[in-house]
């Protein structure tokens, strides 16, 4: 498996890619939709809301008006930051990839839509920030809470005046997306949360399996 660009700052999604926080995500969600009175879903249907922004999820998919999506973020973060962002997992192969990468002398960062203080608590717990010369994340007001939004900052952070030579590892169409608004290339994984169909039909750059798959086509080996 051999690149098609040398890609020198590899710029990584933190829920499904790095971290598998489906169960800590989609128990804040329960929490948040239990205290509005709504009735408590099961991980599968509540799958759909890992990955993209709170107000994204609260509004579009469950219909909330503004006054419930922001009483909904509010109890979502309630439980999240007490107990949720800890119910979480590395996935196999992480560590090891982010090793290599960094070895490599590639440039490392995180952009994820999650509130920038708790992606750094995360990665911390996990023993995983030193890698990361930038880790960028929405703000706790919501502004910059897009993959686009996101991406656009940690570039800025990172001082890139040429994209050639930038990537995004994401999981879901929407990091397709963001890496399309600000002129990147994008390696979709599998093993995270989104699909197939949806990381083709967004056009991603490349589309690999495994952690190791990602390191295999950066380094080519």
């Amino acid at each position: 498996m051999q690149t098609t660009r040398n890609y020198d700052i590899i710029l990584f999604d933190l829920d499904g890619t790095l971290t598998d926080s489906k169960p800590g995500i989609v128990n804040s969600f329960n929490y948040a939709l239990k205290s509005m009175g709504f009735e408590e879903q099961d991980a599968a249907a509540l799958e759909k809301f890992v990955g993209p922004p709170l107000k994204y999820s609260f509004r579009t998919l469950c219909g909330f008006n503004d006054e419930q999506v922001a009483e909904a973020i509010r109890l979502y973060r309630e439980y999240y930051v007490a107990k949720g962002m800890f119910e979480n997992s590395v996935y196999p192969g992480i560590p090891e990839l982010l090793e290599k990468l960094k070895f490599s002398g590639k440039t490392l960062a995180v952009a994820t839509s999650k509130i920038m203080a708790h992606a750094r608590q995360i990665l911390e717990h996990f023993k995983l920030a030193h890698y990361f010369v930038v880790i960028a994340g929405s703000n706790p007001d919501d502004s910059r809470s897009t993959k686009g939004e996101v991406l656009r900052y940690c570039l800025d952070e990172l001082h890139i005046s040429r994209k050639d030579g930038v990537v995004l590892v994401g999981d879901t169409k929407y990091d397709v997306i963001g890496a399309r608004e600000v002129g990147i290339d994008c390696i979709g994984v599998l093993y995270g949360y989104g699909t197939q169909e949806d990381l083709r039909k967004e056009n991603a750059t490349y589309i690999v399996e495994t952690a190791e798959d990602v390191g295999r086509l950066i380094l080519g080996r």
